[in-house]
């Protein structure tokens, strides 16, 4: 079993930075795929990058340029660093592997 936990999120200025950190329990972290999704008020949950064990990386479309994905095997940790962000970014943001996903963490982009 894993457990996940997302911390970093909050309400931040159009144009701003946010870094979401991923946190996961279990030996075998550095061979898992992460990937980071959110949801929109009234949207489906959408992939918006994943990293796999072996460091491939893919973005949305709709993120590429302005997020970064990375993760730190030493300390079980995925990061989503997220800049420029604009009122469309805002959700809830999970971290997620095979079946196992995290509880969310509300990030808002508003002036």
């Amino acid at each position: 079993q894993v457990q996940l936990v997302e911390s970093g999120g909050g309400l931040v200025q159009p144009g701003g930075s946010l870094r979401l950190s991923c946190a996961a329990s279990g030996s075998v972290f550095s061979i898992l795929r992460i990937g980071w999704y959110r949801q929109a008020p009234g949207k489906q949950r959408e992939l918006v990058a994943d990293i796999t064990g072996g460091g491939r990386i893919n973005y949305a479309d709709a993120v590429k340029g302005r997020f970064t994905i990375s993760r730190d095997n030493a300390k079980n940790t995925v990061y989503l660093q997220m800049n420029s962000l604009n009122p469309e970014d805002t959700g809830v943001y999970y971290c997620n592997t095979f079946i196992y996903w995290g509880q969310g963490i509300q990030v808002t982009v508003s002036s």
